[in-house]
């Protein structure tokens, strides 16, 4: 199978300290359903139709095309497919032998492409060290935290621009944007029918394929493309194979990404994965002002134990 490969000379250190106040580098481093059939879940064998449905599954979440349709869609019934949800997600890497999980849950407004999650990480390696939750506000370019640590106060939030990251915080943050996960789908070039299932009692279907994020980004939403365009050139392959289930209204229930970084050493495997219900609940997210932003030294732990002191720009 096809995996991403980050350029050389990053590598393994894209998982430990990708961004200068990555989550990652705090953690793995160092150390209800809708009926009836319709005519975008109706292909049982794959092919264009399969390749269709995936590449719809961002605008569909985003209320702008029907589940059932290819055109634009027009008034209440399509905004009334999805447009927010509730949120799970999980990343998993192994690094120095060790299998750590980052967890995150929250809500998700597709139509504004803003949210609000609470990202849960492990000990570290040795178990020695327990983090406390970090709130994550994700909105077009930028992510915002609270919590970080390294250095931060607990009443400032470190804020990010996500299209100036290698990886366009695909994984940096701990969390894969929710419509960014969808956004990938937009660039699938292969996609195979593996065939029904269930995810928490709902009727899903099954797609597997290859997603060209370069194609993404070009296809992308305009909010989602610079992010999209970043990752797109900063990793050596662009191709990044994926599983993704849709329920019966065409909407993304569940998808999982594998990114592969590599450099000198072994490759490192990260994947992540988000899980959607409660369509439709209410999403409020209020970024954080200006004076509230940390624009001071933040420690990040480099490989080996050792910690280095890095400058945030205000408001970069």
């Amino acid at each position: 199978m096809v995996v991403q490969q980050h350029r050389s000379g990053v590598g393994v250190r894209a998982v430990c300290a990708l961004a200068v106040v990555g989550v990652m580098a705090a953690t793995a481093g160092c150390s209800g359903g809708g009926g009836g059939d319709d005519r975008a879940m109706a292909d049982e064998r794959g092919g264009a139709d399969s390749l269709d449905v995936v590449h719809r599954a961002a605008a569909v979440l985003a209320g702008t095309v029907h589940g059932t349709g290819t055109g634009t869609a027009t008034g209440a019934g399509a905004r009334s497919v999805a447009g927010s949800a509730e949120v799970r997600t999980s990343m998993e890497t192994a690094a120095g032998g060790t299998r750590v999980t980052i967890r995150g849950r929250g809500a998700y407004d597709f139509r504004n492409q803003v949210g609000r999650l609470e990202v849960a990480l492990p000990e570290d390696a040795a178990g020695e060290d327990r983090h406390r939750p970090i709130t994550e506000l994700l909105a077009p370019g930028a992510l915002y935290m609270m919590n970080r640590g390294a250095g931060v106060p607990a009443d400032k939030w470190v804020r990010i621009d996500t299209t100036t990251l290698e990886d366009g915080n695909l994984v940096t943050g701990g969390v894969t944007d929710p419509m960014a996960a969808a956004e990938l789908l937009r660039g699938a070039r292969q996609v195979t029918y593996v065939g029904r299932t269930e995810l928490a009692g709902v009727a899903v279907r099954h797609y597997r394929g290859i997603s060209d994020i370069g194609r993404a980004a070009r296809e992308a939403s305009p909010k989602s493309r610079g992010a999209l365009a970043a990752a797109a050139k900063g990793f050596r392959t662009d191709t990044v194979p994926f599983d993704a289930y849709l329920d019966e209204q065409g909407r993304l229930r569940k998808v999982r990404h594998r990114f592969s970084f590599a450099n000198e050493g072994p490759a490192v495997e990260v994947v992540s994965t988000t899980l959607l219900y409660g369509f439709g609940v209410p999403v409020s997210v209020r970024l954080p002002d200006d004076r509230d932003i940390y624009t001071g030294k933040i420690r990040q732990r480099q490989p080996g134990g050792t910690r280095a002191r890095a400058r945030t720009k205000a408001g970069a």
